[in-house]
């Protein structure tokens, strides 16, 4: 974590300058004008280019253990992460999800919620606390901006990096590589900069239970009334079951980012991006927690699990000076695409269909998500001088979302129709019909979404004196959104008649639709006082808000038609805005002619409409719902210290209690079940404490190069995988881990060695479902549909950049 020292005020669109971890300047733009992080009347934590090939942060989920305040879980390639600022989370502590964060993301000037790595960065900017009044948009707890690096039209540059590495628990090594060239075009006009990268990164998950003909071979050949009397079978009898495949959860990522720099002059600039990024994987990062005599690094399911995602960005950002004011007007559309393979016996097991009465018995997923999304904001920032300066803008965004999905138990129609056809219901004493899905095809949907956000805001600032400043913002949104999806199940005598083979399509009875709408206002007062130029205090008073939405399910046909139904009834169909109001006091500190650089912060955030994940009671669907009301209160702390010109350390601290303030009825909900939480429970995905520490010594050399030494610690305290542990949540531990590298470091290159994780710490970073399902047994099965996500396993490896 840098600070920086006192810079010239500038438009935060003109500034594209690199911070370095040495103590120099590091300039941010977060509050739309650039600044030193010094002078930044706000908390805002940045991470500069050095320090993130430094400790080789290639995305957000690396990001957390150099920002206080910050989470991000472990989950693996096979998820995008889910960020949590300041503890402001409901959700189920590794869900892997980020559609719905709370933070806003930003690349440069656009809001997305992709992952793209982070190549040809300039710096990385955490803004804790809601944002409402300066971005478009809607951020709950805080926003994260990733700024890369600008086309530059008067020079040619390249930079090629290449990483190789060793992994404990991986039969393969690692490899990730990137380029980046800039190409002036035309003098002073026209430049064209573009970064490609490629990470081959190995798994250490091994998949040794897959099912070799599904539907003929047996998931579980020794069945019991308990976990210890079931079994996996003896080896000829695994051996005649099953295959394996080591380190299914590898990486495999392709990304770039192409940028076109058109400048008519210094004051009228067009940046035209483009992005595509695509990541394979071939199973979770996920372990069954010893289940069925399962390993440590060892998953128990059925299936291999393989996703794709596909991500693209084209964006426009213009920037016109007026005189008076800086003209910024950016618009984006963004797509990404999800496509999962997975195993789904356990949930089908848990919704108790029946169907393991099929000795041979196993189903799994298929499901494409879709997401689609255009913004525009239009904004103006005065640049007239004088003691007021402000801000004004208005933001709109169109997001869509498609999804499709369907469930197959390979082998259970022969089965069925051999065995149970024709034999007598005792409750209606009729013959059951035969089924006639040779397909095996259990279950279908699909659903669509799209919600509208409108918005305007703005801030002014008044300098009162020289080192007084106050400022107010304001900002008004709107949105609206409709669902529309539908459900069948074609195994079913309904959904036969509804679904006849070969037919896979949902008739238009089936399909239902909901819609819901908000709006309202939030707003921030902020004021701060230079005690002197290397002492300034200040605070803020914010509110922020996340819209609500459609929940993605296909609503129910009321009344509820017999047999199975997966559905969203009335009241599950939409959920409210959630609102923030944070109070904040922070100082910031450069002593001892800037050898000692700090910044401290306490907060207090009242947080009201949770919108918190459930499930519903028709086909145990995951949904959000509202709920109860929390507060986040905490106390966040960086600091560097040069103790030679050689020699500094670098850390920080937070300390972030949050917890509900209001009881909720059947908040929770797990196997089935409504669990109460209540006031004082702890909410969940984040620590209580969280820190990290590094050192790091510069060796100068005779011929003008260097040796650069470092080792950083950081340290995640224990987290409650569900809200005060309710519907059987647990204690996820705290862990440590350490890293470090030795690099040298010449004019055009640098070549290092370094160690990731170096004690090899074993520790759970998520729970996916919960403990209830461990070792339960239906029908003589063993569920395995409890899991845990783990931490990546030691790598050592080599790390070599070109700058030419």
């Amino acid at each position: 974590m840098l600070m920086g020292v006192g810079v010239t005020q500038a438009h935060a669109q003109d500034v594209d300058v690199t911070a370095t971890d040495k103590g120099d300047e590091i300039v941010v733009t977060a509050t739309r004008r650039a600044t030193s992080l010094q002078d930044a009347p706000i908390n805002i934590s940045a991470l500069s280019a050095q320090e993130l090939s430094k400790q080789r942060i290639d995305d957000a989920k690396g990001l957390a253990a150099f920002t206080p305040g910050l989470t991000v879980a472990e989950t693996g390639p096979r998820t995008a992460g889910t960020i949590i600022m300041r503890g402001i989370s409901s959700s189920d502590a590794g869900n892997g999800a980020n559609s719905n964060s709370a933070v806003g993301v930003y690349l440069g000037e656009v809001p997305l919620y992709l992952d793209f790595k982070l190549l040809d960065i300039n710096r990385v900017e955490v803004l804790q606390g809601p944002q409402g009044t300066l971005y478009g948009l809607g951020t709950l707890s805080g926003a994260i901006r990733y700024m890369p690096n600008r086309p530059d039209s008067s020079d040619w540059s390249i930079d090629a990096h290449m990483r190789a590495f060793g992994q404990s628990q991986s039969k393969d090594a690692g490899v990730n590589g990137d380029v980046t060239v800039n190409v002036p075009i035309v003098q002073d006009h026209i430049a064209f900069r573009s970064v490609v990268g490629y990470y081959d990164n190995p798994g250490f998950i091994d998949y040794n239970y897959l099912l070799k003909q599904p539907g003929v071979s047996n998931p579980q050949p020794v069945r019991g009334t308990t976990a210890a009397q079931a079994g996996l079978g003896t080896a000829a009898q695994q051996a005649a079951n099953f295959y394996s495949k080591k380190d299914l959860n590898y990486e495999r990522t392709f990304t770039t980012r192409n940028q076109l720099l058109l400048e008519l002059n210094p004051g009228a600039k067009l940046y035209l991006t483009y992005a595509h990024q695509q990541t394979k994987t071939g199973g979770a990062q996920t372990v069954q927690a010893g289940v069925l005599g399962t390993g440590r690094y060892e998953s128990a399911k059925r299936y291999q699990e393989p996703s794709t995602r596909t991500s693209d960005l084209f964006a426009a950002e213009a920037n016109v000076s007026l005189g008076f004011a800086q003209v910024v007007a950016t618009s984006a559309w963004t797509k990404q695409t999800t496509d999962t393979f997975g195993d789904q016996t356990d949930l089908l097991l848990d919704l108790n269909y029946g169907y393991e009465q099929f000795p041979n018995y196993s189903a799994y997923t298929q499901s494409n998500n879709r997401t689609k999304q255009f913004n525009a904001e239009l904004r103006l920032v005065s640049s007239h001088g004088g003691p007021f300066s402000w801000v004004v803008g208005g933001f709109y965004n169109n997001l869509r979302t498609g999804s499709n999905g369907k469930e197959v138990l390979p082998g259970y129609v022969a089965w069925y129709n051999a065995t149970r056809a024709g034999t007598i219901v005792a409750s209606t004493g009729l013959p059951r019909p035969p089924i006639n899905r040779p397909d095996d095809l259990e279950y279908i949907s699909f659903v669509n979404t799209q919600t509208k956000e409108k918005a305007v805001y703005g801030e002014g600032t008044f300098s009162i004196t020289d080192k007084w400043q106050v400022t107010g913002g304001v900002r008004y949104f709107k949105y609206d959104a409709f669902a529309e999806g539908g459900t069948d199940t074609p195994l079913t005598a309904s959904g036969q008649i509804r679904t006849p083979y070969p037919l896979a399509q949902i008739i238009p009875s089936r399909v239902r639709s909901g819609s819901t709408a908000a709006d309202g206002f939030v707003w921030k007062a902020n004021t701060s006082y230079k005690f002197s130029e290397d002492l300034m205090t200040y605070f803020t008073y914010s509110k922020g808000y996340r819209t609500g939405n459609v929940n993605r399910v296909a609503p129910c046909i009321i009344p509820l038609p017999a047999g199975q139904n997966v559905c969203a009834l009335p009241s599950e169909l939409a959920y409210q805005p959630d609102k923030t109001r944070n109070i904040e006091l922070g100082v910031r500190a450069s002593l001892f002619d800037k050898r000692l650089q700090m910044t401290g912060s306490v907060f207090h955030v009242k947080w009201t409409g949770l919108q918190v994940p459930s499930r519903t009671v028709n086909g145990a669907v995951g949904i959000t719902v509202n709920g109860s009301s929390a507060v986040s209160k905490g106390v966040e702390f960086t600091t560097r210290i040069k103790v030679t010109p050689n020699l500094s350390l670098q850390g920080n601290y937070s300390y972030t209690d949050a917890y509900l303030t209001a009881d909720a009825p059947g908040l929770v909900v797990s196997q089935g079940k409504s669990y109460g939480a209540f006031a004082g429970d702890r909410l969940p995905g984040s620590s209580k404490h969280a820190g990290s520490a590094q050192v790091t010594y510069t060796q100068p050399l005779a011929n003008g190069n260097e040796i650069e030494a470092n080792w950083a610690v950081t340290y995640k305290g224990d987290v409650y995988s569900r809200i005060g542990l309710r519907g059987n949540g647990e204690v996820i531990p705290a862990y440590t881990t350490h890293r470090a590298a030795i690099t040298y470091r010449a004019e055009h290159f640098d070549l290092g060695i370094y160690a990731d994780n170096i004690f090899n710490k074993y520790a759970t970073t998520g729970i996916s479902n919960d403990i209830s399902s461990f070792n339960q047994v239906r029908n003589g099965i063993v569920e395995r549909y409890y899991g845990r996500n783990i931490l990546a396993p030691r790598r050592v490896g080599v790390d070599f950049r070109f700058r030419y």
